[in-house]
């Protein structure tokens, strides 16, 4: 089973449908409500809504997740049934298969029902029609890859006692992520320090994006949000919210961050902990929305994403 436990949750949606064919005279029989078995609508809407909530235990490597919606409709033709299963959960993968199997089950059901009057009766077209959610959804397409700086603050890495592990974890993250490391830099704890560098990054670099790492905690020399308020033009809480959220569901440790995120002119500046980990799970808790926030800086807007958010209406 593939390893999910890194990702956030989103909407997750996905459509499928199925068709089953039979004789002009079954369809009438359908509609005329003479089919032995029963409804056959009714039955298969059921059977389809159990197949959703239950295809982890079909098919072994699907998780078992909570469905929020099964919707199941049907459209009658000359000789056939269209069968469209809609899927919707807010979870950390998505819930195509889930339609795809509400679909099958469906169209099982029906020729179950009819099998006993019809002998022609053939299922055909099992497909997914359309999904959104997850990490694809949100990944931007730049026209120019953003400039950053990543800035380690340690008095033991800056004294040399100390090897830099998050700064580099940074630094690797981001240019996975398509974004220029322009400058990496290890200063000490002094507030001073912290905030003349941040504006040296804002300022004369011109970097679009800085992301430091430690300083966010109770010690004495932990002085970077401080720093941080004396810099930024614009303060960014959900940045901050959703690192220490996505944190939180992994070790409690996540609530006593005091990281900040703000904007200072055109560049966002963003606190990220001291702790590898605490970098890792920030990383990922960031990555691939925080792309979207250049666009915003620079005067766009959200329609591209709202659009990418109805593709499956």
């Amino acid at each position: 089973m593939i390893d999910v436990s890194k990702k956030t949750n989103s909407l997750r949606t996905a459509i499928a449908s199925a068709r089953i064919e039979m004789s002009a005279e079954t369809v009438q029989v359908i509609k005329d409500g003479r089919v032995p078995k029963g409804d056959i609508f009714t039955v298969a809407k059921v059977a389809a809504t159990q197949a959703a909530k239950n295809t982890h235990s079909l098919i072994p490597y699907c998780h078992s997740m909570p469905i929020d919606y099964v919707g199941v409709t049907f459209t009658t033709g000359e000789n056939f049934v269209d069968i469209r299963t809609e899927v919707k959960a807010v979870w950390k993968t998505g819930v195509e298969m889930e339609a795809i199997t509400a679909a099958a089950v469906a169209a099982l059901t029906i020729y179950d029902m009819l099998k006993m009057i019809d002998d022609t009766v053939v299922i055909r077209d099992v497909q997914l029609i359309a999904k959104t959610g997850g990490k694809s959804d949100f990944r931007e397409q730049l026209t120019q890859a953003p400039r950053a700086a990543v800035l380690v603050l340690s008095d033991s890495v800056a004294a040399g006692t100390k090897q830099d592990i998050s700064g580099k974890l940074i630094e690797q993250r981001l240019q996975s992520e398509g974004i220029d490391v322009i400058e990496y830099c290890i200063i000490a704890d002094d507030r001073e320090t912290i905030a003349s560098k941040l504006r040296s990054f804002a300022d004369d670099l011109k970097v679009d994006l800085v992301l430091t790492t430690g300083g966010t905690g109770f010690s004495p020399r932990d002085a970077t949000p401080e720093a941080m308020g004396e810099v930024i033009e614009k303060e960014i809480p959900g940045i901050a919210e959703a690192m220490r959220s996505y944190g939180l569901a992994r070790t409690p440790y996540a609530m006593l961050s005091r990281a900040m995120a703000g904007q200072r002119g055109n560049t966002i500046i963003v606190n990220l902990p001291g702790s590898r980990r605490g970098v890792s799970e920030s990383l990922d808790a960031l990555f691939p929305a925080l792309l979207h926030a250049f666009k915003m800086v620079q005067g766009g807007n959200h329609n591209e994403s709202e659009n990418r958010d109805h593709k499956a209406k």
